[in-house]
């Protein structure tokens, strides 16, 4: 049981270290300490749904309608370039900057619902996540074991991205590093709104 946890968890972190659209909004939010926790919380608790989804066999759905996938593309698309200008705009207009009292407030509601669309909107997680996790649990022979493996790794990845980014605080004191971040980040979003587009 525990080495098929510890394999659950090795392959999830391997499917969500890679640096994407959530991982890049996820570090953002824990430079700045804005809304750290709930951010977290959905992006661990939307890889647990979508990881028991896939051991549960949801999968077959996936890959006999296409077509929701299409939807989630193109949708995706949409939301991250609008994403990737939002970040080009912050990063052009600069000022930004850390300082004791945190970093650029924005309400809870809003960082929730952008993690939520950077999660949900994003087709390769229901490939990944779904189907690719899903197969390698079943294939284990103890598949929620697996899973519970996967899950604690996504836990893992997530909290240490948005508590740990604070380590870098003193960098982000200077609005310039702010203005490379939001630039990076801008740029991430766009080649994986145009990967997607390409399908």
């Amino acid at each position: 049981m525990l080495t098929t946890a510890l394999t659950g968890f090795a392959a999830g972190l391997t499917l969500i270290v890679a640096i994407g659209s959530q991982n890049a909004f996820v570090l953002r939010c824990g430079l700045a300490r804005h809304h750290v926790g709930p951010v977290v919380l959905v992006c661990a608790l939307s890889d647990a749904v979508l990881i028991s989804a896939g051991v549960a066999g949801i999968g077959t759905i996936v890959t006999r309608a296409p077509v929701v996938l299409d939807v989630v593309r193109w949708a995706g698309v949409v939301f991250l370039a609008a994403y990737a200008l939002l970040s080009f705009r912050r990063a052009w207009q600069g000022g930004e900057k850390l300082s004791a009292g945190g970093g650029p407030v924005g309400s809870a509601a809003a960082a929730v619902s952008t993690a939520v669309a950077l999660t949900w909107l994003n087709p390769h997680v229901y490939l990944d996540t779904v189907l690719l996790l899903g197969s390698l649990a079943n294939g284990s022979g103890r598949p929620w074991w697996f899973a519970v493996g996967a899950v604690l790794g996504s836990i893992v990845w997530f909290t240490g991205l948005g508590y740990g980014a604070r380590l870098a605080s003193p960098l982000f004191a200077r609005p310039r590093a702010w203005q490379v971040l939001d630039v990076l980040i801008g740029v991430t979003m766009l080649l994986i709104a145009v990967k997607l587009a390409r399908g």
